[in-house]
């Protein structure tokens, strides 16, 4: 009489989750990128007190700043701070509906994860127009 093969041997499966077989719900990447921009925030703050002291310090050091900042790599640097600031508070905003008990049916939670990756681009675009084009005060 012949002995059945054991079930792993009779069908392998790939191990717990196999990343073809598993994606990341958008309400999982939202919460990873919340916590990633609240890092970032923290990281830019040095740029702001550099900013602030360059301010207090004189014209010299103000030109300073304002000829790295106008680099390409500083506005990289400055949007991703705008944009960080900008979806730090949306999606704050959001997890404080969710604390009030809003939100949290799939749809909504999936609708407002996407609206705010969406408005968060959109202010940080926003921020960057009104100063390219002179209406934030910044080049007047």
């Amino acid at each position: 009489m012949a002995e059945n093969p054991p079930v792993a041997a009779r069908r392998p499966r790939p191990l717990s989750p196999h990343m073809t077989h598993y994606h990341w719900p958008i309400t999982m990447a939202t919460s990873i990128i919340h916590r990633a921009t609240g890092m970032a925030l923290a990281a830019g703050t040095f740029l702001l007190a550099w900013w602030l002291i360059a301010t207090a310090s004189g014209p010299e050091a103000f030109e300073t700043f304002n000829q790295i900042a106008a680099t390409p790599l500083g506005q990289v640097v400055l949007f991703g701070f705008v944009w960080s600031l900008a979806y730090h508070l949306l999606a704050g905003i959001r997890y404080l509906f969710w604390d009030m008990g809003y939100g949290f049916s799939l749809p909504a939670a999936n609708t407002g994860s996407v609206l705010v990756l969406v408005f968060s681009v959109l202010i940080a675009v926003g921020a960057f127009v009104l100063v390219y084009l002179g209406k934030g005060g910044y080049f007047a």
